[in-house]
């Protein structure tokens, strides 16, 4: 009984440490180390349609009025501080570079209540309305701050992506232009958008190599069995719906780089920029990040290996914040 009982316990532990082992390999990472910033992180509440919703404010130090706004967006089941550390606080040091307010609002509900039919957008039985939620969230921190109501900027990923491209869609006269990040549209009977009859300027950054939302298009899910998010267009469908909805026509420009070309680093990670232009100077440009896996390449914090590959490069906030700057011209 005594010999059971011992070897009882010893298979115990060895499933425990077997399963600690697991969770180290696959989901711990450690969090990106805290930048020197100038400004403050606030944290504050505003109601929407009688419930309250969280969000976090970057402000830079002596930022002056009329400066522009980015809305970034978390994925499923996470919160607005999550995303901050995600990116590296990637969009904090660019706002002190660059001089712009960022904010990053929690959700409410575990998805974000995009363009999809399927997903998790109810609180209390009722789905949330997002894009309410963000429009008098931005409005609130324009009368607030000063922020130039014509240089507010949307970007997100994963869930978060799939509601800027909500955004474009549904809301174009309010956003300037919007970058989604591990995102794509949902195919016809999946969606649930109302096309105004032009979107705002879209970026779309991919990886090829993510396992949750496939960059050829398919079933949004983990592994086939978690995150089931219905059936998605791919990346390059995607960029070609809103090249459509833009009446842009013809071929985009190709423009293939390597992370060296920019970072001069050692992470020579391959991606490609494929651009859509018209002479109304609204912009579709689909950027493929080679062998990337799920989330914002960036340099300053690697991902799970459960999300697949995590390139250290490109820098992905830095690019988006590119994509936002040319639209003012």
């Amino acid at each position: 009984m005594k010999k059971i009982l011992l070897r009882s316990l010893f298979t115990l532990l060895g499933l425990v440490a077997l399963a600690a082992g697991l969770f180290a390999y696959f989901l711990y990472t450690p969090d990106p180390d805290m930048p020197q910033l100038s400004g403050v992180l606030t944290k504050a509440t505003i109601e929407i349609d009688g419930k309250e919703r969280t969000y976090r404010t970057y402000l830079p130090k002596d930022l002056t009025k009329g400066a522009p706004l980015i809305i970034v967006m978390h994925g499923s089941g996470q919160n607005g501080s999550q995303i901050r550390l995600e990116t590296g606080y990637g969009f904090d040091r660019l706002a002190d570079q660059y001089g712009f307010g960022v904010v990053y609002p929690s959700a409410g509900s575990f998805d974000w209540n995009d363009c999809s039919k399927v997903g998790d957008f109810k609180v209390d039985g009722h789905e949330l309305d997002h894009v309410k939620f963000v429009t008098l969230l931005t409005d609130k921190l324009i009368k607030e701050n000063g922020f130039d109501p014509q240089r507010v900027f949307a970007t997100g990923v994963s869930s978060g992506g799939f509601m800027s491209l909500r955004l474009a869609i549904e809301a174009p006269a309010r956003f300037r232009s919007v970058a989604a990040v591990s995102a794509n549209l949902p195919v016809a009977d999946n969606f649930k958008c109302t096309i105004t009859g032009q979107s705002t300027s879209v970026m779309i950054m991919n990886g090829t190599e993510d396992p949750i939302v496939h960059y050829e298009g398919g079933e949004t899910s983990l592994l086939g069995l978690f995150y089931k998010g219905g059936i998605l267009r791919s990346s390059q469908d995607t960029a070609k719906f809103f090249a459509d909805l833009n009446k842009i026509d013809g071929d985009p420009v190709i423009n293939p780089v390597t992370s060296s070309d920019l970072l001069n680093g050692e992470d020579k990670t391959k991606f490609e920029r494929a651009l859509w232009k018209n002479v109304s100077k609204t912009e579709v440009e689909l950027v493929t990040i080679y062998g990337g896996g799920h989330g914002m390449p960036q340099p300053y914090w690697k991902r799970p290996r459960l999300v697949g590959p995590s390139p250290m490069a490109p820098n992905g906030p830095a690019i988006i914040w590119d994509f936002f700057a040319r639209q003012n011209n």
